[in-house]
Protein backbone atom coordinates (compact mmCIF):
# COMPACT_ATOMS: atom_id res chain seq x y z
CA UNK A 1 0.00 0.00 0.00
CA UNK A 2 3.27 2.04 0.85
CA UNK A 3 3.42 2.70 -2.78
CA UNK A 4 0.41 4.45 -3.76
CA UNK A 5 1.98 7.30 -1.06
CA UNK A 6 5.26 7.00 -2.63
CA UNK A 7 4.39 8.02 -6.15
CA UNK A 8 3.00 11.25 -4.44
CA UNK A 9 5.57 12.21 -2.50
CA UNK A 10 8.54 11.64 -5.35
CA UNK A 11 6.67 14.04 -6.90
CA UNK A 12 6.34 17.47 -4.31
CA UNK A 13 5.63 20.72 -6.03
CA UNK A 14 3.66 23.62 -5.41
CA UNK A 15 0.73 22.83 -6.75
CA UNK A 16 -0.10 19.10 -5.87
CA UNK A 17 -3.25 18.52 -7.34
CA UNK A 18 -4.23 17.92 -9.84
CA UNK A 19 -1.68 15.18 -10.47
CA UNK A 20 -0.50 15.27 -14.21
CA UNK A 21 -1.04 12.51 -16.50
CA UNK A 22 2.06 10.92 -15.82
CA UNK A 23 1.47 10.56 -12.38
CA UNK A 24 -1.71 9.09 -13.02
CA UNK A 25 -0.29 6.57 -15.18
CA UNK A 26 2.41 5.82 -12.75
CA UNK A 27 -0.33 4.75 -10.08
CA UNK A 28 -1.80 2.99 -12.53
CA UNK A 29 1.43 0.92 -13.64
CA UNK A 30 2.22 0.66 -9.52
CA UNK A 31 -1.14 -0.84 -8.61
CA UNK A 32 -1.03 -3.55 -11.29
CA UNK A 33 2.08 -4.71 -10.47
CA UNK A 34 1.04 -5.14 -7.03
CA UNK A 35 -1.81 -7.01 -7.97
CA UNK A 36 0.18 -9.69 -9.83
CA UNK A 37 3.12 -9.80 -7.59
CA UNK A 38 2.90 -12.62 -4.65
CA UNK A 39 2.21 -11.63 -1.36
CA UNK A 40 1.10 -13.16 2.54
CA UNK A 41 -2.35 -11.53 0.77
CA UNK A 42 -2.58 -13.34 -2.74
CA UNK A 43 -1.26 -16.92 -0.83
CA UNK A 44 -4.50 -16.71 0.62
CA UNK A 45 -6.80 -15.08 -1.99
CA UNK A 46 -5.02 -15.54 -5.23
CA UNK A 47 -3.25 -13.63 -8.17
CA UNK A 48 -4.76 -11.78 -10.67
CA UNK A 49 -4.10 -12.32 -13.82
CA UNK A 50 -2.33 -9.16 -15.61
CA UNK A 51 -5.45 -8.27 -17.72
CA UNK A 52 -7.55 -8.63 -14.97
CA UNK A 53 -4.94 -6.42 -12.63
CA UNK A 54 -4.77 -3.31 -15.42
CA UNK A 55 -8.51 -3.01 -15.57
CA UNK A 56 -8.77 -3.20 -11.52
CA UNK A 57 -6.03 -0.50 -11.25
CA UNK A 58 -7.51 1.87 -13.84
CA UNK A 59 -10.92 1.34 -12.50
CA UNK A 60 -9.56 2.57 -9.08
CA UNK A 61 -7.66 4.87 -10.13
CA UNK A 62 -10.27 6.80 -11.71
CA UNK A 63 -12.67 6.28 -8.67
CA UNK A 64 -9.64 7.68 -6.22
CA UNK A 65 -9.36 10.61 -8.48
CA UNK A 66 -13.35 11.25 -9.02
CA UNK A 67 -13.19 11.60 -5.02
CA UNK A 68 -10.29 13.35 -4.36
CA UNK A 69 -11.16 16.09 -7.03
CA UNK A 70 -14.84 16.86 -5.63
CA UNK A 71 -13.40 17.36 -2.59
CA UNK A 72 -10.65 19.73 -3.76
CA UNK A 73 -13.36 21.78 -6.05
CA UNK A 74 -15.56 21.94 -2.49
CA UNK A 75 -12.79 22.63 -0.59
CA UNK A 76 -9.68 24.03 -2.58
CA UNK A 77 -6.84 24.25 -0.02
CA UNK A 78 -4.42 26.13 -1.95
CA UNK A 79 -1.80 23.29 -2.79
CA UNK A 80 -4.07 20.38 -3.24
CA UNK A 81 -2.27 18.44 -0.16
CA UNK A 82 -5.59 17.68 1.38
CA UNK A 83 -6.68 15.74 -2.14
CA UNK A 84 -3.90 14.03 -2.49
CA UNK A 85 -4.22 12.64 0.41
CA UNK A 86 -7.54 11.66 0.04
CA UNK A 87 -6.60 10.52 -3.54
CA UNK A 88 -3.70 8.13 -1.54
CA UNK A 89 -6.11 6.94 0.93
CA UNK A 90 -9.25 6.25 -1.58
CA UNK A 91 -6.75 3.92 -3.76
CA UNK A 92 -5.16 2.10 -1.11
CA UNK A 93 -8.16 1.21 0.03
CA UNK A 94 -9.92 0.11 -2.93
CA UNK A 95 -6.47 -1.63 -3.50
CA UNK A 96 -6.78 -3.38 -0.82
CA UNK A 97 -10.65 -5.22 -1.48
CA UNK A 98 -9.10 -6.15 -4.61
CA UNK A 99 -6.52 -8.04 -2.98
CA UNK A 100 -8.89 -9.77 -0.80
CA UNK A 101 -11.46 -10.21 -3.80
CA UNK A 102 -8.72 -12.07 -5.30
CA UNK A 103 -9.37 -13.25 -9.24
CA UNK A 104 -12.61 -13.76 -11.01
CA UNK A 105 -13.55 -16.66 -12.63
CA UNK A 106 -12.95 -16.12 -16.22
CA UNK A 107 -15.55 -17.38 -19.03
CA UNK A 108 -12.81 -18.61 -20.68
CA UNK A 109 -11.74 -20.89 -18.31
CA UNK A 110 -14.94 -22.37 -18.17
CA UNK A 111 -15.44 -25.86 -20.56
CA UNK A 112 -19.11 -25.87 -20.65
CA UNK A 113 -20.75 -28.83 -21.91
CA UNK A 114 -24.13 -27.69 -23.26
CA UNK A 115 -25.78 -31.24 -23.97
CA UNK A 116 -25.41 -32.42 -20.95
CA UNK A 117 -25.96 -29.10 -18.64
CA UNK A 118 -22.61 -30.02 -16.99
CA UNK A 119 -19.55 -27.30 -16.45
CA UNK A 120 -15.85 -27.94 -15.22
CA UNK A 121 -13.97 -25.19 -14.04
CA UNK A 122 -11.08 -26.57 -12.52
CA UNK A 123 -11.68 -27.85 -9.62
CA UNK A 124 -15.53 -27.91 -10.03
CA UNK A 125 -18.31 -29.89 -11.16
CA UNK A 126 -21.42 -28.45 -12.11
CA UNK A 127 -24.60 -29.74 -13.46
CA UNK A 128 -27.33 -27.15 -12.45
CA UNK A 129 -26.78 -25.43 -16.09
CA UNK A 130 -29.83 -25.49 -18.11
CA UNK A 131 -33.67 -25.95 -17.33
CA UNK A 132 -34.48 -27.20 -13.79
CA UNK A 133 -35.52 -31.02 -14.55
CA UNK A 134 -36.10 -34.73 -12.92
CA UNK A 135 -33.52 -36.30 -14.23
CA UNK A 136 -33.37 -40.42 -15.01
CA UNK A 137 -30.85 -43.29 -13.91
CA UNK A 138 -29.72 -43.64 -17.12
CA UNK A 139 -29.33 -39.56 -17.43
CA UNK A 140 -27.36 -39.36 -13.91
CA UNK A 141 -24.81 -42.31 -15.23
CA UNK A 142 -24.02 -39.97 -17.99
CA UNK A 143 -24.34 -36.45 -16.18
CA UNK A 144 -21.94 -38.23 -13.09
CA UNK A 145 -19.62 -39.70 -16.07
CA UNK A 146 -16.57 -37.11 -15.08
CA UNK A 147 -16.56 -37.97 -11.51
CA UNK A 148 -15.81 -41.62 -12.16
CA UNK A 149 -12.51 -40.73 -14.04
CA UNK A 150 -9.55 -41.99 -11.40
CA UNK A 151 -7.44 -38.98 -10.02
CA UNK A 152 -10.20 -36.51 -10.91
CA UNK A 153 -9.27 -33.38 -8.96
CA UNK A 154 -12.74 -32.41 -8.20
CA UNK A 155 -13.27 -30.62 -4.76
CA UNK A 156 -16.08 -28.57 -5.32
CA UNK A 157 -20.12 -30.36 -6.90
CA UNK A 158 -22.87 -28.70 -7.47
CA UNK A 159 -25.84 -30.94 -8.45
CA UNK A 160 -28.26 -28.02 -7.71
CA UNK A 161 -31.46 -27.90 -10.36
CA UNK A 162 -32.00 -31.43 -11.07
CA UNK A 163 -34.28 -33.78 -9.20
CA UNK A 164 -32.97 -36.90 -8.03
CA UNK A 165 -35.55 -39.82 -7.96
CA UNK A 166 -34.49 -43.48 -6.51
CA UNK A 167 -33.35 -44.54 -9.72
CA UNK A 168 -30.97 -41.49 -9.92
CA UNK A 169 -29.51 -41.70 -6.35
CA UNK A 170 -28.75 -45.10 -6.64
CA UNK A 171 -26.51 -44.65 -9.48
CA UNK A 172 -24.89 -41.22 -7.73
CA UNK A 173 -24.13 -43.39 -4.40
CA UNK A 174 -21.37 -45.21 -5.44
CA UNK A 175 -19.67 -41.96 -7.05
CA UNK A 176 -20.17 -40.21 -4.05
CA UNK A 177 -18.45 -42.34 -2.38
CA UNK A 178 -15.67 -42.90 -3.80
CA UNK A 179 -15.18 -39.18 -4.17
CA UNK A 180 -16.10 -38.28 -0.49
CA UNK A 181 -12.91 -37.95 0.89
CA UNK A 182 -11.50 -35.10 -1.69
CA UNK A 183 -14.90 -33.30 -1.49
CA UNK A 184 -14.70 -29.55 0.38
CA UNK A 185 -17.80 -27.88 -0.87
CA UNK A 186 -21.29 -29.91 -2.01
CA UNK A 187 -23.75 -27.85 -3.26
CA UNK A 188 -27.60 -30.42 -3.18
CA UNK A 189 -30.05 -27.63 -3.13
CA UNK A 190 -32.95 -28.06 -5.11
CA UNK A 191 -32.37 -31.96 -5.76
CA UNK A 192 -35.84 -32.98 -4.61
CA UNK A 193 -38.44 -30.91 -6.60
CA UNK A 194 -41.39 -32.67 -7.04
CA UNK A 195 -40.86 -35.90 -5.60
CA UNK A 196 -43.65 -37.13 -3.09
CA UNK A 197 -42.18 -36.82 0.74
CA UNK A 198 -41.50 -40.50 0.95
CA UNK A 199 -39.36 -41.10 -2.02
CA UNK A 200 -37.70 -37.47 -1.30
CA UNK A 201 -36.59 -38.27 2.47
CA UNK A 202 -35.11 -41.57 1.21
CA UNK A 203 -32.70 -39.78 -1.81
CA UNK A 204 -32.15 -37.05 1.00
CA UNK A 205 -31.08 -39.75 3.40
CA UNK A 206 -28.65 -41.78 0.78
CA UNK A 207 -27.43 -38.53 -0.43
CA UNK A 208 -26.27 -37.98 3.56
CA UNK A 209 -25.10 -41.68 3.74
CA UNK A 210 -22.63 -41.44 0.49
CA UNK A 211 -21.53 -37.98 1.68
CA UNK A 212 -21.03 -38.75 5.93
CA UNK A 213 -17.33 -38.14 7.15
CA UNK A 214 -16.53 -35.92 4.31
CA UNK A 215 -14.64 -32.70 5.14
CA UNK A 216 -16.68 -29.82 4.11
CA UNK A 217 -15.73 -25.89 4.20
CA UNK A 218 -19.10 -25.05 2.28
CA UNK A 219 -22.75 -26.79 2.29
CA UNK A 220 -25.96 -25.60 0.10
CA UNK A 221 -29.40 -27.57 1.12
CA UNK A 222 -31.56 -24.77 0.21
CA UNK A 223 -34.61 -25.20 -1.87
CA UNK A 224 -35.35 -28.74 -0.92
CA UNK A 225 -38.61 -28.31 1.53
CA UNK A 226 -36.97 -30.04 4.31
CA UNK A 227 -38.52 -29.31 7.86
CA UNK A 228 -37.52 -31.43 10.46
CA UNK A 229 -38.01 -34.25 8.63
CA UNK A 230 -35.56 -33.18 6.06
CA UNK A 231 -32.98 -32.25 8.16
CA UNK A 232 -32.78 -35.48 9.79
CA UNK A 233 -32.74 -37.21 7.14
CA UNK A 234 -29.38 -35.36 6.25
CA UNK A 235 -28.36 -36.34 9.97
CA UNK A 236 -25.27 -38.69 8.89
CA UNK A 237 -24.04 -35.73 6.82
CA UNK A 238 -24.43 -33.05 9.54
CA UNK A 239 -23.38 -34.83 12.22
CA UNK A 240 -19.41 -35.26 10.80
CA UNK A 241 -19.24 -31.83 9.72
CA UNK A 242 -16.39 -30.11 12.26
CA UNK A 243 -15.26 -27.65 9.59
CA UNK A 244 -17.81 -25.71 7.96
CA UNK A 245 -17.70 -22.37 7.12
CA UNK A 246 -20.94 -21.60 4.79
CA UNK A 247 -24.06 -22.99 5.42
CA UNK A 248 -26.85 -22.25 3.56
CA UNK A 249 -30.59 -23.48 4.66
CA UNK A 250 -32.90 -21.04 2.21
CA UNK A 251 -36.51 -21.53 1.75
CA UNK A 252 -36.18 -24.65 3.57
CA UNK A 253 -39.71 -24.40 6.01
CA UNK A 254 -37.32 -24.19 8.81
CA UNK A 255 -40.08 -24.23 11.53
CA UNK A 256 -38.46 -24.25 15.56
CA UNK A 257 -38.13 -28.23 15.39
CA UNK A 258 -35.77 -27.85 12.42
CA UNK A 259 -34.22 -25.06 13.62
CA UNK A 260 -33.47 -26.85 16.60
CA UNK A 261 -32.40 -30.18 15.17
CA UNK A 262 -29.53 -28.27 12.82
CA UNK A 263 -28.63 -27.09 16.15
CA UNK A 264 -28.76 -30.00 17.93
CA UNK A 265 -26.61 -32.04 14.92
CA UNK A 266 -23.93 -29.84 13.25
CA UNK A 267 -21.43 -30.54 16.10
CA UNK A 268 -19.34 -27.23 15.51
CA UNK A 269 -19.71 -23.87 13.88
CA UNK A 270 -16.43 -22.42 15.14
CA UNK A 271 -15.33 -21.98 12.11
CA UNK A 272 -18.71 -21.00 10.62
CA UNK A 273 -18.25 -17.53 8.65
CA UNK A 274 -21.43 -17.25 6.67
CA UNK A 275 -24.95 -18.99 7.70
CA UNK A 276 -28.18 -18.22 5.96
CA UNK A 277 -32.00 -18.80 6.89
CA UNK A 278 -34.66 -16.96 4.49
CA UNK A 279 -38.08 -17.73 3.32
CA UNK A 280 -38.68 -19.93 6.47
CA UNK A 281 -41.30 -20.44 9.53
CA UNK A 282 -38.51 -20.38 12.11
CA UNK A 283 -40.55 -17.83 14.41
CA UNK A 284 -39.35 -16.78 17.78
CA UNK A 285 -39.05 -20.61 19.06
CA UNK A 286 -36.89 -21.35 16.12
CA UNK A 287 -34.91 -18.18 16.28
CA UNK A 288 -33.86 -18.96 19.90
CA UNK A 289 -32.96 -22.05 18.39
CA UNK A 290 -30.70 -20.43 15.61
CA UNK A 291 -29.41 -17.91 18.55
CA UNK A 292 -27.96 -20.57 20.37
CA UNK A 293 -25.83 -21.36 17.03
CA UNK A 294 -24.75 -18.31 16.53
CA UNK A 295 -23.81 -17.43 20.11
CA UNK A 296 -21.31 -20.82 19.57
CA UNK A 297 -20.03 -19.22 16.23
CA UNK A 298 -17.38 -16.78 17.09
CA UNK A 299 -15.86 -15.93 13.64
CA UNK A 300 -19.39 -15.24 11.97
CA UNK A 301 -19.02 -12.73 9.23
CA UNK A 302 -22.33 -12.98 7.12
CA UNK A 303 -25.81 -13.73 8.78
CA UNK A 304 -28.81 -13.48 7.14
CA UNK A 305 -32.50 -14.56 8.89
CA UNK A 306 -34.44 -12.76 6.71
CA UNK A 307 -38.61 -13.54 5.99
CA UNK A 308 -38.75 -16.06 8.89
CA UNK A 309 -41.69 -15.11 10.76
CA UNK A 310 -39.63 -13.53 14.16
CA UNK A 311 -40.93 -11.45 16.12
CA UNK A 312 -39.76 -9.62 18.93
CA UNK A 313 -38.56 -12.07 21.24
CA UNK A 314 -36.96 -14.02 18.71
CA UNK A 315 -35.43 -10.91 17.77
CA UNK A 316 -34.00 -9.98 21.34
CA UNK A 317 -32.54 -13.66 21.48
CA UNK A 318 -30.69 -12.59 17.73
CA UNK A 319 -29.70 -9.37 18.77
CA UNK A 320 -27.87 -10.56 22.08
CA UNK A 321 -26.42 -13.68 20.45
CA UNK A 322 -25.30 -11.38 17.45
CA UNK A 323 -23.15 -9.42 19.99
CA UNK A 324 -20.69 -11.98 20.68
CA UNK A 325 -20.03 -11.98 15.99
CA UNK A 326 -17.27 -9.13 16.62
CA UNK A 327 -15.87 -10.18 13.31
CA UNK A 328 -19.83 -9.16 11.12
CA UNK A 329 -19.08 -8.11 8.09
CA UNK A 330 -22.77 -8.18 6.67
CA UNK A 331 -26.04 -8.19 8.45
CA UNK A 332 -29.45 -9.51 6.87
CA UNK A 333 -32.85 -9.29 9.42
CA UNK A 334 -35.41 -7.74 6.46
CA UNK A 335 -38.89 -8.56 6.88
CA UNK A 336 -39.48 -9.84 10.43
CA UNK A 337 -41.35 -8.70 13.17
CA UNK A 338 -38.79 -7.40 15.29
CA UNK A 339 -40.42 -4.39 16.63
CA UNK A 340 -38.93 -1.54 18.79
CA UNK A 341 -37.75 -3.75 21.27
CA UNK A 342 -35.80 -5.96 19.45
CA UNK A 343 -34.69 -2.90 17.19
CA UNK A 344 -33.15 -1.42 20.76
CA UNK A 345 -31.67 -4.47 21.47
CA UNK A 346 -29.55 -5.11 18.05
CA UNK A 347 -28.38 -1.23 18.85
CA UNK A 348 -26.49 -2.60 21.47
CA UNK A 349 -24.84 -5.35 20.04
CA UNK A 350 -23.83 -2.99 17.00
CA UNK A 351 -21.35 -1.16 18.82
CA UNK A 352 -19.11 -4.52 18.42
CA UNK A 353 -18.95 -4.60 14.48
CA UNK A 354 -16.01 -2.23 13.48
CA UNK A 355 -16.15 -4.89 10.20
CA UNK A 356 -19.55 -3.81 8.89
CA UNK A 357 -19.91 -3.44 5.58
CA UNK A 358 -23.55 -3.44 4.59
CA UNK A 359 -26.75 -4.07 6.80
CA UNK A 360 -30.22 -4.87 5.80
CA UNK A 361 -32.96 -3.70 8.48
CA UNK A 362 -35.89 -3.45 5.71
CA UNK A 363 -39.99 -3.91 7.00
CA UNK A 364 -38.81 -4.27 10.97
CA UNK A 365 -41.32 -2.57 12.18
CA UNK A 366 -38.67 -0.08 14.11
CA UNK A 367 -40.74 3.13 14.11
CA UNK A 368 -38.52 6.11 15.31
CA UNK A 369 -37.64 4.62 18.41
CA UNK A 370 -35.75 1.43 17.37
CA UNK A 371 -34.55 3.40 14.07
CA UNK A 372 -33.06 6.19 16.11
CA UNK A 373 -31.15 3.04 18.82
CA UNK A 374 -29.62 1.73 15.57
CA UNK A 375 -28.99 5.05 13.93
CA UNK A 376 -27.04 6.24 16.89
CA UNK A 377 -25.30 2.73 17.11
CA UNK A 378 -24.28 2.91 13.73
CA UNK A 379 -23.24 6.03 14.16
CA UNK A 380 -20.44 5.11 16.34
CA UNK A 381 -19.54 2.28 15.00
CA UNK A 382 -18.75 0.33 11.45
CA UNK A 383 -16.40 2.94 10.20
CA UNK A 384 -16.30 1.39 6.36
CA UNK A 385 -20.29 0.87 6.38
CA UNK A 386 -21.42 0.97 2.72
CA UNK A 387 -25.12 -0.53 2.55
CA UNK A 388 -27.79 0.90 4.62
CA UNK A 389 -31.29 -0.29 4.56
CA UNK A 390 -34.35 0.78 6.48
CA UNK A 391 -36.98 0.67 4.32
CA UNK A 392 -40.29 0.20 5.47
CA UNK A 393 -39.82 0.63 9.54
CA UNK A 394 -42.68 3.89 9.98
CA UNK A 395 -40.01 6.53 10.53
CA UNK A 396 -41.31 9.96 10.56
CA UNK A 397 -38.43 12.86 10.31
CA UNK A 398 -38.09 12.51 14.29
CA UNK A 399 -36.32 9.69 13.65
CA UNK A 400 -34.24 10.76 10.22
CA UNK A 401 -32.44 13.26 12.37
CA UNK A 402 -30.34 10.63 13.83
CA UNK A 403 -30.70 8.35 10.68
CA UNK A 404 -28.94 11.92 8.89
CA UNK A 405 -26.20 12.18 11.19
CA UNK A 406 -25.23 8.33 10.95
CA UNK A 407 -25.53 8.57 7.14
CA UNK A 408 -23.11 11.57 6.87
CA UNK A 409 -20.73 10.22 9.22
CA UNK A 410 -20.52 6.73 6.76
CA UNK A 411 -18.55 8.34 4.17
CA UNK A 412 -17.72 5.18 2.37
CA UNK A 413 -21.70 4.78 1.53
CA UNK A 414 -22.50 3.12 -1.61
CA UNK A 415 -26.33 2.19 -1.67
CA UNK A 416 -28.70 3.68 0.81
CA UNK A 417 -32.82 2.60 0.84
CA UNK A 418 -34.69 4.43 3.25
CA UNK A 419 -38.35 3.77 1.02
CA UNK A 420 -41.69 3.20 2.12
CA UNK A 421 -41.83 5.46 5.48
CA UNK A 422 -42.89 8.49 6.72
CA UNK A 423 -39.89 11.11 6.02
CA UNK A 424 -41.91 13.95 4.31
CA UNK A 425 -40.08 16.76 3.21
CA UNK A 426 -38.28 18.07 6.68
CA UNK A 427 -36.99 14.27 6.74
CA UNK A 428 -36.05 14.02 3.13
CA UNK A 429 -33.92 17.47 3.28
CA UNK A 430 -32.24 15.96 6.64
CA UNK A 431 -30.88 13.15 4.70
CA UNK A 432 -30.25 15.36 1.75
CA UNK A 433 -28.19 17.94 3.67
CA UNK A 434 -26.45 14.52 5.03
CA UNK A 435 -25.22 13.06 2.11
CA UNK A 436 -24.70 16.16 0.00
CA UNK A 437 -20.86 16.79 0.90
CA UNK A 438 -18.47 13.85 0.13
CA UNK A 439 -19.87 10.45 0.00
CA UNK A 440 -17.97 9.74 -3.97
CA UNK A 441 -19.25 6.25 -3.50
CA UNK A 442 -22.46 7.16 -2.95
CA UNK A 443 -24.13 5.35 -6.33
CA UNK A 444 -28.13 4.88 -5.23
CA UNK A 445 -30.28 6.42 -2.70
CA UNK A 446 -34.16 5.50 -2.67
CA UNK A 447 -36.54 7.59 -0.82
CA UNK A 448 -39.88 6.29 -2.66
CA UNK A 449 -43.18 6.05 -0.44
CA UNK A 450 -42.27 8.98 1.72
CA UNK A 451 -44.93 11.95 0.78
CA UNK A 452 -41.87 13.74 -0.12
CA UNK A 453 -43.13 16.98 -2.17
CA UNK A 454 -41.33 19.62 -4.08
CA UNK A 455 -38.70 20.91 -1.96
CA UNK A 456 -37.19 17.43 -0.50
CA UNK A 457 -37.29 16.12 -3.90
CA UNK A 458 -35.11 19.35 -5.14
CA UNK A 459 -32.32 18.80 -2.94
CA UNK A 460 -32.27 15.29 -3.12
CA UNK A 461 -31.24 15.32 -6.43
CA UNK A 462 -29.37 18.65 -6.04
CA UNK A 463 -27.39 16.19 -3.75
CA UNK A 464 -26.75 13.30 -5.82
CA UNK A 465 -26.86 14.93 -9.36
CA UNK A 466 -22.98 15.64 -9.19
CA UNK A 467 -21.57 12.65 -7.76
CA UNK A 468 -19.08 10.37 -9.81
CA UNK A 469 -20.37 7.26 -10.76
CA UNK A 470 -24.02 7.66 -9.22
CA UNK A 471 -26.52 5.48 -10.29
CA UNK A 472 -29.89 5.82 -9.37
CA UNK A 473 -32.54 8.51 -7.57
CA UNK A 474 -35.76 6.68 -6.81
CA UNK A 475 -38.05 9.06 -5.38
CA UNK A 476 -41.39 7.73 -7.13
CA UNK A 477 -44.52 7.12 -5.34
CA UNK A 478 -44.11 10.93 -3.68
CA UNK A 479 -46.43 13.56 -3.54
CA UNK A 480 -44.34 15.99 -5.78
CA UNK A 481 -46.56 18.78 -7.97
CA UNK A 482 -45.77 19.12 -11.59
CA UNK A 483 -43.72 21.67 -11.44
CA UNK A 484 -41.34 19.49 -8.52
CA UNK A 485 -41.60 16.80 -11.69
CA UNK A 486 -40.01 19.80 -13.96
CA UNK A 487 -37.11 20.86 -11.98
CA UNK A 488 -36.04 17.43 -10.61
CA UNK A 489 -35.82 16.86 -14.48
CA UNK A 490 -34.05 19.89 -15.50
CA UNK A 491 -31.23 18.70 -12.76
CA UNK A 492 -30.83 15.15 -14.50
CA UNK A 493 -31.36 16.74 -18.07
CA UNK A 494 -27.75 15.38 -18.72
CA UNK A 495 -28.41 12.22 -16.79
CA UNK A 496 -31.69 11.28 -17.95
CA UNK A 497 -31.05 7.49 -16.99
CA UNK A 498 -29.95 8.19 -13.76
CA UNK A 499 -33.45 9.50 -12.47
CA UNK A 500 -35.85 6.60 -11.65
CA UNK A 501 -39.18 6.48 -12.93
CA UNK A 502 -42.14 8.75 -11.43
CA UNK A 503 -44.70 7.07 -12.79
CA UNK A 504 -46.25 6.88 -9.30
CA UNK A 505 -46.16 9.90 -8.24
CA UNK A 506 -49.01 11.94 -7.13
CA UNK A 507 -48.85 15.53 -7.26
CA UNK A 508 -52.48 15.64 -5.10
CA UNK A 509 -50.92 13.40 -2.37
CA UNK A 510 -53.69 13.22 0.59
CA UNK A 511 -55.85 16.20 -1.20
CA UNK A 512 -54.12 19.15 0.58
CA UNK A 513 -55.27 22.63 -0.78
CA UNK A 514 -53.23 23.07 -3.79
CA UNK A 515 -52.31 26.63 -3.20
CA UNK A 516 -51.05 26.11 0.49
CA UNK A 517 -48.98 23.57 -0.61
CA UNK A 518 -47.34 25.62 -3.04
CA UNK A 519 -46.47 28.50 -0.04
CA UNK A 520 -45.49 25.16 1.84
CA UNK A 521 -42.93 24.84 -0.54
CA UNK A 522 -41.64 28.20 -1.18
CA UNK A 523 -41.05 28.72 2.86
CA UNK A 524 -39.96 25.36 3.92
CA UNK A 525 -36.21 25.59 3.09
CA UNK A 526 -35.83 28.70 5.17
CA UNK A 527 -37.63 26.87 8.37
CA UNK A 528 -35.70 23.45 7.87
CA UNK A 529 -32.84 25.58 7.83
CA UNK A 530 -33.15 26.65 10.97
CA UNK A 531 -33.88 23.21 12.27
CA UNK A 532 -30.78 21.98 10.83
CA UNK A 533 -28.76 24.45 12.89
CA UNK A 534 -29.03 22.07 15.39
CA UNK A 535 -27.76 18.73 13.82
CA UNK A 536 -24.47 17.96 13.36
CA UNK A 537 -23.46 16.28 10.83
CA UNK A 538 -19.58 15.05 10.91
CA UNK A 539 -18.02 14.39 6.94
CA UNK A 540 -15.27 12.88 7.24
CA UNK A 541 -12.83 13.59 5.01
Amino acid sequence: MDSVTQTFQHRMSVKLWPPSQSTRLMLIERMTKNFITPSFISRKYGLLSKEEAEKDAEKIEMMAFAAANQHYEKEPDGDGSSAVQIYAKESSRLMLEVLKRGPRIQEDEEVTTADKGAVAVANVFDISGGPRAFISGEEAEELLEPLKVPGNLYTRICLSNRSFGLDAIHVAEPILLSIKDQLTEADLSDIVAGRPESEALEVMNIFSSALAGCNLRYLNLSNNALGEKGIRAFEALLKTQNNLEELYLINDGISEEAARAVCELIPSTEKLKVLHFHNNMTGDEGAAAIAEMVKQSPVLEDFRCSSTRVGSEGGVALAEALGSCSHLKKLDLRDNMFGVEAGISLSKSLFAFADLTEVYLNYLNLEDEGAEALANALKDSAPSLEVLEMAGNDITAKGALSLAACIAAKQFLTKLNLAENELKDEGAILIAKAIEVGHGQLNEVDLSTNAIRRSGARLLAQAVVDKPGFKLLNINANYISDEGIDEVKDIFKSLPNVLGDLDENDPEGEDLDEDAQEDDDADDEDELESKLKGLEIKHEE
